[in-house]
């Protein structure tokens, strides 16, 4: 999997496959405003469809919490969806530690985990 950077005050990272065909984006947020502390940490990422389960997600959030670490972020905050168990197994695998759950006003249960990186 190739990576690439685009930076600035949002670091975007990029993987692709050897054919050059995007698997996955990842948004990394220096700094958190009060909605992204509640819902949206520091890390959001997706992965193209036909993509997913094979260990690209995991993969990509290891590289992603690489780049947190060199922008001098110690303790990363992901959220993601009760229901997604593939985001969630991915924060897990990466170190994530859930710390709650809240129910958002259309009944929709959040989960925020925290990773941190020494």
């Amino acid at each position: 999997m190739k990576i690439f950077r685009k930076t600035g005050c949002l670091h975007q990272l990029f993987g692709s496959s050897p054919e050059n065909e995007v698997i996955g984006v990842v948004n990394i947020r220096h700094c958190l405003t009060e909605e992204l502390l509640r819902i949206g940490g520091h890390i959001g990422y997706g992965i193209k469809p036909s993509m997913r389960r094979k260990g690209y997600a995991t993969r990509l959030l290891n590289l992603s919490l690489e780049e947190c670490q060199k922008l001098g972020l110690k303790k990363i905050l992901i959220t993601c969806d009760k229901e997604n168990e593939g985001s969630r197994k991915t924060i897990q695998h990466n170190g994530g530690q859930m710390e709650n759950e809240f129910v958002e006003n259309d009944g929709n249960i959040v989960q925020r985990y925290w990773i941190s990186i020494l």
